[in-house]
């Protein structure tokens, strides 16, 4: 089974783990990030006329936990830290932050658990607007402030044809399958983490696998 894994390098190891034994990966990054300077997101934050009396933080991506020390002091005290998934909060603990809420990898999904605002939404500049949407309709202000961008990666011929003959592709967000879908065969499978990144693929592509875990290791040998 001929498997591609395109996130940053680095950032492959809890995927490999899910695979068959006699998986043959090869990592090929779809997109880079590329990372705000902390004094420009700061500026951005002091900015708002909202600091320092936010009542909730949102952490979309584990990318944006460098910078959540900054964001905590825009917060009134007992403001709470919500997580978008398990891996964004095990980021987060990673820099001493608690965190109060995890959702699961839809920042939607923590819409329920925010009562009061303003609401400060951490993360990319291409953040999902679904969120902010829902919590503004209830009247609460949100504020978004960008941490990262992601921008796609160049590929190379021998990184376009491991994709082209692969068995498996995991693609981890929209952006990335932005880069794969034109390349990626109608063979492959291609495993996303979650519905929304689901909803994008299967916009392209028939076999889709929705759901990233330990189970995933028998679901693909049985493939």
């Amino acid at each position: 089974m001929r498997v591609v894994l395109t996130r940053d390098r680095g950032l492959n190891g809890s995927l490999v783990e899910w695979l068959p034994d006699d998986a043959v990966v090869t990592e090929v990054p779809l997109t880079t990030t590329r990372y705000l300077d902390a004094d420009e997101v700061q500026r951005a934050l002091h900015a708002s006329e909202f600091f320092g009396s936010f009542r909730a933080l949102v952490v979309t991506s584990a990318r944006t936990a460098l910078y959540v020390a900054l964001a905590r002091g825009a917060l009134v005290e007992g403001g709470s830290v919500l997580s978008v998934g398990s891996a964004t909060a095990r980021a987060l603990e990673s820099e001493d932050v608690e965190v109060d809420v995890v959702g699961d990898a839809r920042a939607e999904d923590l819409a329920p658990q925010i009562r009061e605002g303003p609401v400060l939404l951490l993360g990319a500049a291409s953040m999902r607007p679904e969120l902010a949407t829902t919590l503004r309709a209830r009247g609460l202000s949100v504020t978004t402030l960008t941490c990262y961008e992601t921008v796609p990666a160049v590929l190379s011929d021998d990184e376009r044809k491991a994709l082209r003959d692969s068995d498996v592709v995991f693609i981890g967000a929209p952006s990335a399958w932005f880069v794969a879908k034109s390349i990626v065969g109608p063979d492959s499978w291609v495993v996303v983490p979650g519905v929304t990144t689901a909803a994008v693929v299967r916009r392209d592509h028939e076999r889709v696998i929705e759901g990233w875990g330990p189970s995933l290791r028998e679901y693909l040998r049985a493939l």
